[in-house]
């Protein structure tokens, strides 16, 4: 007996789709059961987070610690400062210790740099940086024109960005290329 291959394409086909179909009501079906067995909890009971927690009492004692809770509550402490400890009681020494105060320092002056008399050098930008906008340009921007410049044009491009920005990835950029026309 010969079946037609079509028709064992279709059978094959038909039962691709019913596995298909029943793998999917398996899916919805397990989605579904764990809506209904499982609430899903939104905070376990062990997680506790300081805005659930109940806002302390700015008055009253404050414990820092699971510690404190076992500790005696002690008396408030009366907070003094040394001067005060030497002024009022003596700790069995005769002698008392007068604190020497520092001397204020005298400002320091700052050196004067005499601007006028070394002026900046006007930095003139090359022909080739204003024809291709260089001041503006992006590495990879730079990278697609390096092929198209000569020598001179990647010189004056390279000593112009050393005076100015000095971006390491373009001077990198320019100082191989330089080397690489150089060694053709």
């Amino acid at each position: 007996m010969n079946l037609p291959i079509t028709a064992i394409s279709q059978l094959l086909q038909t039962t691709m789709h019913v596995q298909q179909f029943v793998t999917s009501l398996a899916l919805k079906g397990d989605a579904v059961f764990d809506r209904l067995a499982t609430t899903p909890e939104e905070q376990p009971e062990w997680a506790t987070f300081d805005e659930d927690l109940p806002a302390e009492p700015a008055s009253g004692q404050v414990r820092a610690s699971r510690f404190d809770l076992y500790a005696d509550d002690p008396e408030p402490a009366s907070f003094t400062t040394p001067a005060e400890n030497r002024a009022g009681e003596r700790n069995g020494h005769g002698a008392t210790v007068h604190a020497i105060e520092p001397e204020p320092l005298a400002p320091v002056a700052e050196p004067e740099i005499d601007r006028a008399a070394d002026p900046a050098p006007e930095i003139r930008e090359p022909e080739v940086a204003t024809r291709y906008d260089y001041a503006n340009m992006t590495v990879a921007q730079l990278r697609a024109r390096l092929r198209m410049l000569s020598l001179e044009d990647l010189s004056a491009l390279l000593e112009y960005e050393q005076q100015t920005l000095a971006r390491a990835p373009f001077v990198t950029m320019l100082t191989n290329r330089i080397a690489t026309v150089r060694a053709q």
